[in-house]
């Protein structure tokens, strides 16, 4: 199994980001706009479309406010295993995200991957201004 992880230092403060992250239905809008170009919810899952095209279905897994921690799974795609968790920190002024994938087949790791770090610029970007 791979395990992809992408850990980034944003400006907003950590309940700043953990307002924006934990809203299951408008990542596309507080967390990663550009990146993410649609969201529908539909029966508790969202179906997001991506910048290139690629549509997935991604189901709420735990929101864990204590914690800070989101994590959600792909149910329909490529991956017969994709399960994601978020987590946020506080770190000085700011904070510290913590994004881990696990995905199977292996063979997905370089494109999720490269999506990760596309994903990556447009959080930085937006939860600076959160």
């Amino acid at each position: 199994m791979a395990t992809l992880k992408r850990e980034f230092p944003v400006t907003a403060g950590s309940a700043a980001a953990w307002q924006a992250m934990r809203d299951f239905g408008a990542v596309h809008t507080k967390v990663a706009p550009g990146f993410l170009t649609a969201l529908k919810m539909d029966k508790g899952d969202r179906v997001l479309t991506f910048f290139n095209g690629m549509v997935a279905r991604e189901r709420l897994v735990t929101l864990d406010d204590e914690a800070c921690r989101l994590v959600y799974s792909v149910v329909d795609g490529q991956a017969s295993h994709y399960n994601a968790a978020v987590q946020i920190f506080p770190e000085g002024d700011g904070s510290r995200i913590v994004w881990t994938i696990d995905l199977l087949p292996n063979e997905l790791a370089p494109a999720i991957g490269s999506m990760m770090d596309q994903a990556v610029i447009s959080m930085k970007k937006t939860l600076a201004a959160a």
